[in-house]
């Protein structure tokens, strides 16, 4: 389990719109039978599972309150939030996901749409 704390060092990050960065499991590189797998192998397969590390705000919603709109308002925008919280264990399609390397930790982004199951341990925190 990946740890997630205040002084987590992704703070830095923004994860926007309607992405999720995860943090991969480890894959197992060992057969029920006893062969080692390459990595190659691993990592090619459909389905992947992994660690939300932080989310994004979520889908943008459009500002419906027109009522006057002759008047100079700031915009502020509303987002509909994403079901996918920190520390859940996240079920994703990996023909979807877009791996990165930040501070030599590998990470995917995944849309939120490409999550397939979500598993939230209700006492992480």
């Amino acid at each position: 389990m990946i740890g997630v704390s205040k002084d987590n060092k992704l703070k830095k990050l923004m994860v926007v719109g309607d992405k999720v960065l995860i943090k991969p499991k480890n894959p197992k590189d060992k057969t029920n039978s006893g062969l080692y797998l390459p990595p190659t192998v691993t990592e090619k397969e459909d389905v992947q599972s992994g660690y939300v590390v932080k989310v994004g705000p979520g889908y943008p919603l459009p500002n419906t309150a027109e009522e006057e709109p002759w008047k100079a308002t700031e915009e502020k925008v509303k987002y509909m939030p994403l079901q996918a919280e920190e520390g859940d264990l996240a079920i994703y399609l990996q023909r979807h996901a877009i791996e990165i390397q930040y501070e030599s930790e590998k990470y995917v982004i995944v849309p939120q749409a490409s999550i397939l199951l979500l598993e939230r341990a209700e006492d992480l925190f």
